[in-house]
């Protein structure tokens, strides 16, 4: 059974009916939710509250979830899982595209949100920047570039880069393993620990997000390559 208690999500959603039956099921979890009903106010309560999560919908008045999305990721890496009536890639790769770490399409089961809301919370516990007890494991080097599974930091050329969660956790498994090529599967199942379906354009937004974060010239990467047909690789790069 999980430690739930400490877990404040917030529910952002102008529709407050589904508003109020994700609060429900997040409740009978053991979490804390706050709710808002706009991108404005979720900017609001984002900045003021202590939050592990939030679950935002796409459409909503006054500033709809794309945006608020886009501002929250400019101060913080909490895991935000995005709600859409709309199911057409475009839509899921431009939530993704601006931070978030999820996407679900309405109508949803209950339990596959409450399932992604328990590995979003695992993965930011573990992988996150609210992890406080040191891993196991230390810290992986490829040239300039540093992953730090201690501190759960990356950094280039002694520069701190602000990552998500996911990203770290790409990060992390492709640098600690450097010179070894992920399949998009392999990334997938490791990184976002469940089977992958279709991961591809998942797996490719989070690459571009890393790439355009630690590349001078992202279509030219020195670090994060592609090897057509198979996957990715962290480049091997001794010294700095």
């Amino acid at each position: 059974m999980e430690n739930v208690q400490k877990f404040n999500i917030m529910v952002c959603d102008d529709d407050k009916e589904i508003a109020g039956a994700i609060e429900i099921y997040l409740r009978n979890e053991g979490y804390r939710v706050l709710k808002a009903f706009d991108g404005a106010e979720a900017l609001q309560i984002a900045m003021k509250e202590n939050l592990h999560l939030i679950i935002m919908d796409v459409m909503m008045p006054k500033m709809d979830g794309i945006q608020a999305t886009m501002k929250i990721r400019e101060e913080k890496n909490i895991p935000i899982i995005m709600l859409s009536a709309k199911s057409e890639d475009y839509d899921k790769i431009t939530g993704l595209n601006v931070g978030a770490d999820d996407y679900v399409t309405k109508p949803f089961n209950p339990l596959e949100l409450i399932a992604r809301v328990k590995s979003q919370l695992r993965r930011y516990v573990n992988l996150g920047s609210m992890a406080g007890s040191p891993a196991q494991s230390g810290v992986y080097k490829s040239g300039g570039l540093v992953v730090d599974d201690n501190e759960k930091s990356v950094t280039l050329d002694g520069e701190q880069v602000v990552v998500t969660p996911i990203e770290f956790g790409i990060l992390k498994l492709l640098t600690e393993n450097a010179g070894r090529v992920y399949s998009i599967d392999q990334i997938y199942e490791s990184v976002w620990n469940e089977p992958a379906y279709s991961p591809e354009n998942t797996v490719a937004v989070h690459i571009r997000r890393i790439r355009e974060k630690i590349e001078i010239d992202p279509k030219n990467p020195r670090y994060l390559k592609v090897v057509w047909g198979i996957g990715y690789k962290i480049e091997k790069i001794d010294g700095n």
